[in-house]
């Protein structure tokens, strides 16, 4: 049931993140492809140009009928949410940023007393903003706030606080066990590549690649 969970989480987090840059760059293109076309126009005025004028005036005006003004705060709210579960996804994975230097120089029982330390601390302060941001959009769910361009109601926007944090809470408490069953942590290794070990070892075990007697 965890790794179905783990695998909705990587797909949720990577699907907000390409629908949020295909649609910023949609909009981008949008904006300057009006300007190109308003450039067109007074260019093709100014040299007399009646055709090009035309074609540029209809192609404006046709571009100019998608509105995409909604397009920047639905970008926002997608990031907002990926930022939500990233940050669950960052504890399960060990992505976060950490000093531990003064941990690894104590004795292994006081080093694994404050490592289980700060994960409570993790858990508790994410639990207490999960329930705080329930609060919130308990609230939030009887007003008639809604979001300026998308009308969407602002309880929706808001959900992704209490669920978010309460994933991380999760994640938190999960590392936390995992950490005093076993002794170790989620480990992300920067310089490593999906897919280069399992090449590399292809290559290395290939009959063609010369051997060393």
């Amino acid at each position: 049931m965890l790794r179905i969970w783990d695998r909705l989480e990587e797909i949720l987090i990577a699907a907000l993140i390409a629908a949020a840059t295909i649609l910023i760059f949609a909009s981008v293109t949008h904006r300057y492809t009006l300007g190109m076309l308003a450039g067109m126009v007074g260019f093709a005025r100014t040299h007399d140009l009646p055709l090009l004028m035309g074609f540029s005036k209809s192609a404006y005006f046709q571009l100019r009928s998608i509105n995409l003004v909604w397009a920047q705060e639905l970008c926002i709210i997608m990031f907002v949410w990926m930022a939500k579960f990233g940050a669950a996804y960052g504890v399960r994975t060990g992505i976060h940023v950490g000093i531990d230097v003064l941990i690894n120089r104590l004795k292994p029982k006081n080093r694994a007393s404050l490592i289980l330390f700060g994960l409570g601390c993790g858990a508790f302060f994410t639990g207490i903003i999960a329930s705080l941001g329930a609060a919130f959009v308990w609230h939030m769910y009887h007003t008639d706030s809604i979001s300026p361009d998308l009308e969407l109601p602002m309880w929706l926007v808001y959900l992704a606080i209490p669920l978010g944090s309460s994933l991380m809470c999760f994640r938190f408490l999960q590392v936390a066990v995992n950490f005093w069953r076993t002794g170790e942590l989620p480990h992300h290794d920067p310089g490593h590549v999906d897919g280069v070990d399992e090449d590399a070892a292809a290559i290395a075990n290939s009959p063609l690649t010369p051997k060393d007697d």
